[in-house]
């Protein structure tokens, strides 16, 4: 008989069922949502445990659980892995988790199938000391935050509307009834788009978009298909599982989880039983929801509302009282004030039931700035979010700014938008000046940078605003003279940095944990913090993060207390500005024609956006040579000296030029091609060289070059591929775009930073399979190779490797 089942992970990707017949109790434990094998597998070396297969033939972990007998003469079963006890089972089905599966170690498993982490690493018991356990979260982000469940517990609540797109993209069941239903709202949704211009699957997806079914209908009036279709959408909500992810795949996942957290009532309601909901939390998430919206405190809570309220209660169950949120909608004229009118309804009666207090920074996005690098429109959009920002600043939950997005743009061309940030602190010595730098090896100069540019714009006479720096994971050396220079400027003007390292590990940011810089900044008496990044997100919390720290980074108990001393000290200035900010707000101040009200009259300011290196549209530049890539020939991906952080030039050598004119000397033409980056230098300028016009050469380039990089692929002789990405750095994605996800392929890397690193993991992760080949001798890419052990050759082998690809490259014919 089935008695309960538990799991291993707070994501329930690591699922133990409980059996128990008469006093004998057996476990079965499976992965259902890592279809590599690779999590249970090494899991079972770690622990020394026996593997089988299931009926679908997916690995499992099967065995005993041995009773003990306590002081008080209960009966308890003890369930350990790797003689750490994990878990203590009673007859009548609870479970008391003694130790869990932290997600960096889950990751970590998922990526490789040669696991090199130990037990102490990799089954964590979930203590942390008084003294020591941090109360705030000052990196985070609003749609990043509630686990799957709760949103989906959202939906269901407030009955969104849920896409026929999603439906389809995820496999979701759908009974007779509601797919007759949904197809017929979907013919009314074609004739709204009959003269649209859109054709073929652009169309069809439009079309899917815009049809829509009532989410609680999904899953309320669908039992038989609830337990599968919760699984598929929970899933949806995190960052893939089965190994590290990509940024790409952070911004797919934001798009998923948009349809909840910003989600809009599908308008008729739908009758059905929350109880009945296979899924526990969800069912009971649901019945709390409907309790609350009885009560006089939360009768009338929006969708926003609720999701404030649900974030508090989770940071409660963390002891967690102060928390910095950063969310992009503060920015804009109409949903910033809606926002914060609604924050000024509910988070009262939040903070009286959680003890919880929960600010907002203003997040002002940095990518737009690349997307078309010399033209007015980026300074409007930016002009317009510091308006904004001008105006909301004295709301007392409005903490300061955020400078977001993926870190694909030297800061220094955001100067002219830190100085209006500096002007704003001048105003308001509590105002929070967040940036975003040091979050991937690309451009090491960043984290420098931003201190520079905040200390530029200080008018006469103004003290240092209060600057936090997030992430600050990637810099010149420390140990070398600028990065001492660094760490000098860093505790002189008292800079925080924010550390979240489950985030890092899951978007492929950091593979080796060894070489985090933590333990030395604090060491140099640098102010350091934790955060989440959005931990619904990454299947971490509050205090997983912690307990990662100390686990994962060795932190020591006198380390940990040095933290949380900054971390009270952040949550003091935090408390005492929102209560000055509270106590100099007007009485019976009607807060949304006040923000109004301030927002009319506050006149944008004049930036002057400046380029750092002339540039080109590449669209234009080398329209002559754009053309698709072959079809039927085997793509053979070269990363040697486009894939370089800002610091880091390809230097040759001689095994790998070797490697290179064996592949060309053995490979067939007619049968392969091969693809660079935009920069086509080092290795690639010398594939170019040797392959002397016998192969179709390929070049995909960011819709931005420098003239010199424009001048190279035109005297290169090569054909080209627009990429939509602004920058080379995130170029990884059109790589995966028009390849990784299309056709079997291989990729040779010789030398690079984060972007070869990104590269490596779409090819692990593509649609199609990809034969990976790296240089042992190039640190940089063994760091991440190391990571995806099973999924890498070497090139030292020479000949043997080259077959091996070749004869990749025949199966495809």
């Amino acid at each position: 008989m089935k008695l309960t089942t538990f799991y291993l992970d707070r994501e329930k990707d690591m699922v133990v069922d409980v059996f128990l017949a008469g006093t004998d109790m057996t476990y079965c434990m499976r992965t259902p949502n890592h279809h590599t094998g690779n999590l249970i597998s090494n899991l079972a070396k770690l622990c020394e445990l026996p593997l089988s297969r299931d009926e679908h033939g997916l690995y499992i972990i099967c065995g005993d659980i041995p009773c003990y007998v306590d002081g008080q003469n209960e009966m308890v079963y003890i369930f350990r892995l790797g003689n750490t006890k994990v878990a203590n089972i009673f007859p009548d089905g609870r479970v008391e988790m003694k130790a869990s599966i932290p997600a960096i170690s889950k990751t970590l498993m998922s990526q490789t199938k040669e696991y090199h982490l130990g037990i102490e690493k990799t089954i964590v018991k979930t203590y942390i000391r008084r003294e020591c356990k941090f109360e705030t979260d000052l990196h985070t982000h609003m749609n990043g935050n509630l686990s799957p469940d709760v949103l989906i517990a959202l939906g269901i609540h407030h009955q969104i509307r849920y896409p026929l797109y999603y439906v389809k993209k995820l496999r979701l069941c759908l009974t007779d009834d509601q797919w007759r239903d949904v197809m017929a709202r979907r013919k009314k949704a074609e004739q709204a788009f009959a003269n649209s211009g859109l054709e073929g699957k652009y169309l069809d997806r439009r079309i899917d978009d815009n049809t829509y079914i009532n989410f609680a209908d999904l899953i309320l009036n669908n039992p038989e298909a609830a337990a599968e279709n919760i699984e598929k959408i929970r899933n949806s909500l995190a960052v893939p599982k089965d190994g590290q992810a990509v940024f790409a795949n952070l911004e797919k996942v934001y798009l998923y989880r948009y349809v909840f957290t910003k989600g809009v009532a599908y308008g008729e309601r739908v009758n059905g039983d929350p109880s009945g909901i296979p899924n526990p939390a969800v069912a009971a998430t649901v019945l709390r929801m409907q309790m609350d919206h009885e009560s006089e405190a939360y009768r009338w809570n929006t969708l926003f509302q609720d999701k404030l309220l649900w974030t508090a209660r989770s940071y409660q169950a963390c002891g967690i009282s102060y928390v910095e949120i950063s969310d992009t909608t503060l920015v804009k004229p109409v949903e910033g004030v809606r926002m914060l009118s609604e924050a000024h309804q509910v988070l009262p009666s939040i903070e009286k039931e959680t003890g919880v207090i929960i600010r907002f920074l203003a997040g002002i996005r940095r990518i737009p700035l690349t997307i078309v690098r010399d033209r007015v429109p980026k300074a409007d959009y930016l002009s317009e979010n510091l308006r904004i920002l001008s105006a909301i600043r004295e709301d007392p939950y409005v903490a300061g700014a955020d400078i977001l997005g993926e870190e694909i743009n030297d800061i220094l061309e955001l100067k002219p938008v830190i100085k209006e940030l500096v002007k704003i602190a001048g105003m308001d010595p509590s105002f929070v000046i967040r940036i975003h730098a040091g979050e991937n090896d690309s451009l090491r100069d960043n984290v420098s940078n931003s201190v520079s540019c905040v200390l530029a714009a200080l008018e006469p006479g103004q003290k240092m605003p209060l600057l936090r720096i997030g992430h600050g994971l990637y810099t010149s050396n420390l140990r070398s003279p600028k990065g001492k220079r660094l760490l000098a400027l860093l505790r002189e003007h008292d800079v925080t940095l924010e550390f979240q390292i489950t985030s890092n590990v899951r978007l492929n940011n950091l593979s080796d944990l060894s070489h985090h810089p933590l333990k030395m900044y604090l060491r140099e008496g640098i102010g350091c913090v934790q955060g989440t990044d959005g931990g619904g997100l990454y299947g971490t919390n509050s205090i997983d993060e912690e307990l990662a720290l100390e686990k994962f980074l060795g932190l020591t108990h006198e380390e940990l207390v040095l933290m949380r001393k900054t971390d009270r000290r952040w949550q003091k200035s935090g408390r005492a500005a929102f209560e000055q900010k509270w106590a100099e707000l007007p009485e019976n101040t009607d807060i949304e024609a006040w923000l109004v009200g301030r927002i009319a009259e506050t006149e944008p300011p004049e930036l002057e956006l400046s380029i750092l290196e002339a540039s080109v549209e590449s669209a234009s530049a080398l329209a002559e040579r754009i053309r698709p890539l072959p079809e039927g020939k085997f793509p053979i991906i070269l990363a040697g000296g486009s894939f370089n952080n800002s610091q880091h030039r390809t230097v040759m050598r001689e095994n790998g030029k070797a490697f290179i004119d064996a592949l060309l000397q053995r490979a067939d033409p007619d049968r392969v091609c091969f693809v660079v980056g935009h920069r086509v230098s080092g290795y690639e300028r010398y594939l170019l060289q040797q392959a002397k016009g016998r192969f179709e050469i390929f070049a995909i380039v960011p819709t931005m070059i420098t003239r010199a990089e424009a001048k190279r692929l035109r005297e290169a002789n090569i054909g080209i591929r627009m990429s939509i990405e602004p920058s080379g750095i995130s170029l990884y994605k059109s790589f995966a775009y028009e390849i990784f996800k299309r056709c079997p392929s291989a990729v040779i890397a010789l030398d690079g930073n984060s972007a070869a690193a990104n590269l490596l993991q779409e090819a692990k992760n593509g649609k199609y399979k990809c034969r990976i080949f790296v240089d042992e001798h190039s640190q940089a890419i063994m760091t991440k190779a190391r990571s995806l052990k099973g999924y890498v050759s070497g090139i030292d082998d020479g000949n043997a490797a080259i077959t091996t690809l070749l004869e990749a490259t025949e199966r495809t014919h």
